[in-house]
């Protein structure tokens, strides 16, 4: 019994050995581990992605950072405009307080007047361009003239329109006959007086005998006065609340008795310049 028991197990032994004998022309194939797999591909990968690399060196690429801007204080400068934009509505002020009348000239009426640092509209000019016509600063609605010689203005004043004023009244001054002279001849002497704030600085008469249709004409720069055969009295000006006596041309007879009238134009300007006053002084000579 103990001698079959070896012979048994090698018999299985060879049996097993001739089994797989026969089967090695197809082996069963052995199942792969998935992480390997997965861990052979991720190694393909990189191992190309080097070569790349290698053969492809990255180009640099550069970011331009902006620099950070520096403040330099400067000098400050200040503008000044070419031109001063200028109202269109003409004004008028004064360095000195001036009168405003009822027309350019002393000779007229003063009825307001333009203090130092006051704004009137200016409405119109005389031909002169030497009175301005102004809303009254002292009197609403009012309107008078203003000497320019203190005034400067603004605005547009080449519109403003000419503006000829109502002829100074009589009243201005006052001439009354006073007597008749001779000395081979005859003429007339008549008294002045000037109570307005106006300064005259010429004269003319013109005398006409209604009677014998006679006229005669005198005209001056200077206020004379003849005083029968003596040295006539001469007079520059007929100044602001002045009076004088003044001298008619002669007449080469006699007009004792006769109407005459006498035309005297005074003038705040020589040679009847400026602004003139005329008044008639009818009389009879005695």
């Amino acid at each position: 019994m103990l001698k079959k028991r070896p012979a048994s197990i090698a018999f299985l032994v060879l049996l097993i050995v001739s089994l797989a004998c026969s089967q090695s022309g197809n082996p069963a194939p052995v199942p792969l581990d998935p992480n390997i797999q997965n861990t052979s591909i991720a190694q393909t990968i990189v191992a190309r992605q080097t070569e790349v690399a290698l053969t492809n060196p990255p180009t640099a690429t550069l970011t331009a950072v902006p620099a950070s801007p520096t403040v330099t204080a400067g000098p400050t400068f200040t503008l000044t405009p070419d031109f001063t934009p200028t109202p269109l509505t003409p004004l008028i002020t004064v360095s000195k307080d001036t009168n405003c009348r009822t027309g350019p000239s002393a000779i007229y009426e003063r009825v307001g007047m333009l203090l130092v640092g006051e704004v009137a509209e200016v409405i119109a000019r005389n031909n002169s361009g030497e009175y301005w016509y102004i809303r009254n600063p002292d009197v609403e609605g009012g309107f008078c003239w203003v000497w320019g010689k203190y005034a400067t203005l603004t605005g547009n004043v080449f519109t403003l329109l000419l503006y000829t004023p109502a002829p100074a009244p009589s009243t201005v001054f006052s001439a009354t006959f006073a007597s008749m002279k001779t000395c081979t001849t005859y003429w007339a002497n008549f008294q002045l007086e000037n109570p307005s704030d106006a300064l005259f600085q010429s004269i003319s008469i013109e005398l006409t005998d209604s009677e014998t249709n006679t006229v005669v004409t005198m005209k001056s720069n200077d206020f004379i006065a003849n005083d029968d055969c003596k040295a006539p009295t001469i007079t520059d000006y007929l100044v602001s609340g002045g009076t004088t006596t003044v001298s008619s041309s002669p007449l080469v007879y006699n007009p004792k008795g006769h109407s005459l009238n006498a035309r005297i134009k005074l003038c705040t300007l020589v040679n009847e310049g400026g602004t003139c006053v005329t008044k008639d002084v009818p009389f009879k000579a005695k």
